[in-house]
């Protein structure tokens, strides 16, 4: 059960096959299925999956380059206005999402947006998200076309128990 947390890697080169209706509703079922403070749940998803959109949320910066090729772009977004802990649940939210399509034997990727104004200003005119939403990142989704290993990246140095340097 847990070998697909070791298998979820960034993937950044895709296919070209379509994630299908019932992938992707899975994939935002399992995004909304992440902690909350208060239960609040301050996201919301843009789904993108028409070409040129993905190819203009692609230009938006250097590394965002594989939103062009995956099939479906999510873009995940917070209301700070519901909650001071916007970004840490929409982070889990988008977590989630990313280990749900390494289930499912998809590939995905995190493309940061936050806290970069000047990219977040690109992305919400392109996909008409209002002022109040901020956009936390964009998760590029699709069948692989790359293969990594499973891994983990467990550094016990890194590790205290009871205290911090015991």
């Amino acid at each position: 059960m847990i070998s697909f947390i070791f298998r979820r890697r960034s993937i950044r080169k895709y296919t070209g096959e379509p994630v299908s209706d019932e992938s992707i509703d899975l994939l935002l079922k399992a995004a909304m299925a992440a902690p909350s403070a208060n239960d609040v749940r301050p996201w919301a998803f843009v789904v993108v999956r028409e070409a040129e959109r993905r190819r203009a949320l692609a230009a938006i910066k250097q590394w965002a380059f594989m939103c062009a090729e995956a099939p479906v772009v999510f873009a995940v977004l917070g209301n700070p206005n519901l909650s001071d802990h916007w970004i840490e649940d929409c982070s889990a939210a988008a977590e989630n999402l990313l280990l749900a399509a390494a289930g499912l034997g998809l590939g995905g990727v995190w493309v940061a947006i936050y806290p970069r104004t000047e990219y977040e200003k690109k992305v919400r005119a392109l996909l008409n998200i209002p002022p109040l939403w901020r956009v936390l990142c964009l998760l590029a989704i699709g069948h692989p076309a790359e293969h990594k290993p499973p891994r983990t990246r467990y550094e016990a140095n890194k590790v205290y128990y009871e205290t911090f340097g015991e």
